[in-house]
């Protein structure tokens, strides 16, 4: 029995959510009335738009550049009215904008019936996602019971979607749940996405839409194999998160990394276009039955984890907030944390248990993902080895939901399959080892993990209270989460923010819309 074991008082939970609506109102409303170049294109590829021109840029960025005046009116009515102008099909329309073709030239015709018809262009593709969905609802229910608890999460890394294939396959058949890609360093800050399958990355893969349906097939043949679903994650995050959000729904990935902040902080993109693309990418999301994983570990990596735990949670309500606005259900959102303090802290292993255990309790409907020590690994494997049994130990008492498996080499080099065979191994022994433990034990009501969940409570709502008075980009100006400061007006994409016109039309915004119940 997990939850209710620290006594934490509902009132405080209430008014942190509270506060997290509030504070999140406003920006909502900026969403609302803005769209970006990501958005629109996303939504291209959702109308089934495809195919690169002869120097690698993709057609639906093509089309969104030469639309760039008229984006306003959002890019799918003049990409349908190409459609009803030409008389071309959309394989051959598509390879004339490749060849130079621009849309934009066309005058445009009747309206109402360019919408009707990029609507039924929408439909389709929506029918192909929920195919997907289908699958892998049915799936999970023939296989359910089958994975472990928590699942199993691991990454591949190599660069080259074959021999990430390799490693992806030989961990689920070790007994990986969660088998991710990490995209290749920097990708996050292209403002298009690559097309097909890629052999070169430097710290990870390219995220294309043909090395996702590359690597849903290599895992499927596992799953099939051992009857146990193998669930696949990439990132739906940085200048292109909307279209890479596209693009898993239509290649059945199962989770996405999609979190409110990340960007802003960790890769300075523009917090007005990450806020408008994180919400459209997260309606898509919650469409397809997608699983978010969010992004608060990484506060850990950049401040101190015993002194600024109180931001995790802060983020926490903050990412759920988001979340139920653009009509995720709690079981889809995987709010993150970490195992993260420095462990010379005597007793840090409890105040990481307090952690853990607080974050279940106060989002006990919610697949939480827990993170293993990073920022305070060494060289040293075996002393990385205790590290991650002692995090694993944590995992299994406060009863989390996917966990990302600690690696011995990790602050090494990239892992190797073995690397990754152990951490498997070594999680299983510790949590078959006490599988049971976290109905058997409690604590003590005035004991150190108690006092210190309640201590975290009562300053996330005191820092929560702050940023509701100043509001939420203004606490992002002022270095307030993760010790990082970022200007509403710099980073990287504000240029791609695109304000909505009078005649703005999105199918597939409004399907979502309304699909989501979010009318």
């Amino acid at each position: 029995m997990t939850h209710n074991k620290l006594n934490l008082p509902g009132e405080k939970i209430d008014r942190a959510r509270e506060l997290a609506k509030n504070i999140c109102a406003p920006v909502l409303d900026f969403i609302d009335v803005h769209t970006t170049v990501t958005v629109e294109r996303a939504t291209l590829r959702l109308l089934g738009v495809d195919g690169v021109s002869s120097v690698g840029v993709p057609v639906p960025n093509l089309i969104v550049d030469a639309l760039s005046d008229k984006l306003g009116e959002g890019a799918a009515i003049w990409y349908s009215n190409a459609l009803l102008q030409t008389g071309l099909d959309q394989s051959e329309l598509d390879k004339r904008i490749a060849r130079g073709f621009n849309i934009a030239s066309l005058p445009m015709g009747d309206r109402a019936r360019a919408q009707e018809y990029a609507t039924r262009l929408a439909q389709r593709q929506f029918a192909r996602i929920d195919a997907n969905r289908a699958y892998r609802e049915a799936r999970l229910e023939e296989y359910r019971g089958n994975s472990h608890s928590p699942l199993l999460y691991l990454i591949v890394a190599t660069g080259n979607i074959y021999e990430d294939v390799k490693q992806a396959q030989a961990a689920a058949l070790a007994g990986a749940d969660v088998i991710a890609v990490i995209r290749t360093t920097a990708q996050s800050l292209l403002d298009y996405v690559p097309f097909g399958s890629t052999t070169e990355g430097f710290g990870g893969t390219y995220a294309t839409q043909e090395n996702f349906r590359i690597m849903r097939r290599a895992l499927d043949e596992v799953m099939e194999r051992e009857k146990r679903y193998i669930y696949q994650t990439n990132y739906a995050s940085g200048l292109c998160m909307p279209e890479i959000a596209a693009m898993g729904a239509l290649e059945r990935l199962d989770m996405m990394l999609n979190d409110s902040m990340y960007g802003i902080l960790f890769r300075d993109i523009n917090m007005y276009r990450t806020f408008v693309d994180q919400r459209f990418s997260r309606m898509i999301n919650a469409y397809s039955g997608i699983i978010i994983n969010t992004g608060e570990d990484n506060y850990l990596t950049t401040s101190d984890g015993f002194e600024k735990a109180y931001t995790v949670l802060a983020s926490q309500f903050l990412n759920e907030r988001f979340a139920y606005a653009a009509g995720l259900r709690p079981w889809q959102m995987g709010l993150g944390h970490a195992f993260e303090m420095d462990p010379s802290i005597e007793n840090g292993v409890l105040y990481e248990l307090a952690q853990a255990q607080m974050a279940r309790e106060i989002f006990p409907e919610h697949p939480l993902k827990y993170m293993p020590p990073t920022k305070h690994m060494s060289g040293d494997i075996f002393r990385g080895l205790v590290m991650d049994s002692m995090f694993n130990f944590v995992s299994k008492a406060t009863g989390q939901d996917i966990h990302l498996l600690g690696m011995l080499t990790e602050a090494i080099h990239t892992p190797f399959m073995m690397d990754r065979h152990i951490a498997v191994e070594s999680a299983l022994y510790v949590m078959n080892g006490v599988a049971s433990i976290a109905d058997e034990i409690e604590f003590k009501p005035d004991g150190l993990i108690v006092r210190r969940a309640h201590d975290v409570l009562d300053r996330t709502v005191n820092f929560m209270e702050e940023i509701g008075r100043i509001g939420l980009m203004e606490s992002i100006e002022r270095a307030m989460f993760a010790d990082i400061s970022r200007s509403r007006t710099g980073g990287k994409g504000f240029e791609g923010l695109v304000e909505k016109g009078e005649n703005y039309f999105n199918p597939v915004e409004s399907t979502l819309t309304r699909s989501l119940g979010l009318a």
